[in-house]
C-alpha cells in the first residue's frame, strides 16, 4: 500500500479502492503538454484519482 505524505506538516494517508478494497498503487500520468502527474490507481482496474493535496501542496509518495 503506498503512503502519501505532506512535506509540510507530516500529515500521512495511506489509500485503498472504495470499489474492491485493494490497496491503491502510486502512478504517474502524462498529460498533453508533456508534464506529468501524480495519480493513485486500483490494480484491478476500477479506476485512478490524483493524488491527494495538504498544506496546499501535492502530498508526496516514495516509489
Amino acid at each position: 500500500m503506498v503512503t502519501y505524505s505532506c512535506s509540510k506538516c507530516g500529515m500521512s494517508v495511506n489509500m485503498t479502492c472504495g470499489k474492491c478494497g485493494a490497496a491503491l498503487a502510486h502512478d504517474t500520468i502524462e498529460k498533453t503538454d508533456g508534464t506529468k502527474v501524480a495519480v493513485s490507481k486500483c490494480p484491478n482496474g476500477d479506476g485512478k484519482v490524483k493524488s491527494p493535496l495538504c498544506c496546499g501542496q501535492d502530498m508526496s509518495c516514495p516509489v
